[in-house]
């Protein structure tokens, strides 16, 4: 497994002045009507007390959103090719549930253009200004209760890389998740915690798995202890226990999103990336660390978690040749009634994800999709990808 994320992501003054709370639009029921803004470690909760909990992502979505990478200084020469990959993407998606692509007014039309506007996707292009494509950290992250959902806006501060050899723009990113949120009508809760989608990882039933080393990190959280995290991560979704692995700090933009490594299949049954040959030793110890944690763990109902292992390809193999490549399937996206996952070019390894998905998703199509231009920005189409889930729901 290679984690990092090299092309992605300068300056961002998103403080405590930042947009506020935005009730909900008339369009929506009035049970809907989630958590405004909330003070520090204070749990997210609707006017009626109903209690907020960031679902777990194979739940049913109204949509997925995704982002159309806007900045050649970012991509350099294979801005074309990234944004080929994101309308590859979308229109697979498109097949199962709608996609909403974010992109700059002055970019829209060939965002259009490129995601087959006028044709038989159902995608929308809505005119946001971003920065680039990493719509599951930058974006809110859902959370629901019956009757309700908000979004919690995660502090976005590009990964707290300024100053480094991953620094890029990302004003516009950070302060997309306040206008989708308004946009759509649903308000909008601001965590007391920095971080990304991409670093949090839930099995909807109050279990939280994260990597220390993304979260517990002076670029994200200074002076904070994990505890001091922890507890702010579990008030602003609704989380009951988190399950702390080590990670790696400082190897790739995201200091080891728990996204690559291990996802939820469903409560108490886990997916842990394996390192396929030829993965730097580095990344093969991070994988030994997560596996030995998740071993010992219990959710938050007391049990032990099982654990699928997806094996990685071969990198010697891959189409894929930078440094930088995310060689992960584990960084897959599931949606209404499918599964999304990469493939590489290790015909082997592809198959096997394949079947491996198939087995813990019977349910749900396998779809596998050629992203070696996002791949070799070091991300996936879980980081491409942020869903809005339906309303649970409300209780009579």
């Amino acid at each position: 497994m290679t984690h990092p994320e090299s092309s992605r992501r300068s300056l961002l003054k998103l403080g405590a002045a930042a947009l506020p709370a935005l009730a909900l639009g008339a369009a929506l029921p009035t049970t809907a009507r989630a958590a405004t803004a909330t003070p520090a470690a204070a749990p997210a909760v609707t006017p009626s007390g109903v209690q907020l909990r960031m679902p777990a992502e194979d739940g049913r979505h109204v949509r997925t959103f995704m982002a159309w990478p806007a900045l050649s200084s970012v991509w350099g020469r294979s801005l074309s090719g990234v944004r080929g990959d994101i309308a590859r993407v979308a229109h697979q998606i498109s097949r199962y549930e709608p996609v909403v692509v974010l992109a700059r007014p002055e970019q829209a039309a060939d965002a259009r253009y490129g995601c087959g506007y006028g044709a038989s996707y159902d995608i929308t292009v809505l005119e946001i200004a971003n920065d680039d494509l990493w719509i599951r950290d930058f974006g809110p992250t859902f959370v629901t209760g019956p009757g309700a959902i908000a979004g919690v806006d995660t502090n976005f501060n590009g990964w707290g890389k300024r100053g480094t050899s991953y620094d890029q723009p990302y004003a516009n990113d950070a302060a997309a998740a306040a206008t989708l949120l308004a946009e759509y009508g649903v308000d909008r809760v601001r965590a007391s915690f920095t971080g990304e989608g991409g670093s949090l990882e839930t099995d909807g039933e109050g279990t939280l798995l994260a990597t220390v080393s993304s979260l517990v990190n002076g670029n994200r959280n200074p002076g904070r202890s994990q505890a001091q995290v922890e507890q702010a991560v579990r008030s602003a979704l609704g989380i009951d226990k988190v399950i702390w692995v080590p990670g790696l700090a400082g190897q790739d933009i995201t200091d080891c999103h728990i996204d690559c490594l291990a996802r939820f299949i469903a409560p108490g049954r886990v997916m842990l990336d394996q390192p396929g040959p030829g993965t730097d030793a580095r990344w093969v110890a991070v994988y030994d660390a997560t596996k030995k944690a998740l071993r010992s763990a219990t959710d938050a109902q007391g049990r032990p978690l099982a654990i699928t292992e997806l094996p990685g390809p071969d990198r010697r193999l891959i189409r894929g040749t930078g440094k930088e490549f995310l060689s992960s399937y584990t960084n897959y996206y599931t949606a209404n009634g499918a599964v999304f996952v990469p493939q590489f070019g290790d015909d082997h390894s592809d198959g096997t994800a394949y079947a491996v998905l198939q087995a813990a998703y019977p349910g749900r199509d396998i779809v596998q999709i050629d992203i070696d231009n996002i791949a070799d920005g070091g991300g996936g189409i879980h980081c491409s990808t942020q869903s809005q889930p339906v309303v649970p729901p409300a209780v009579r």
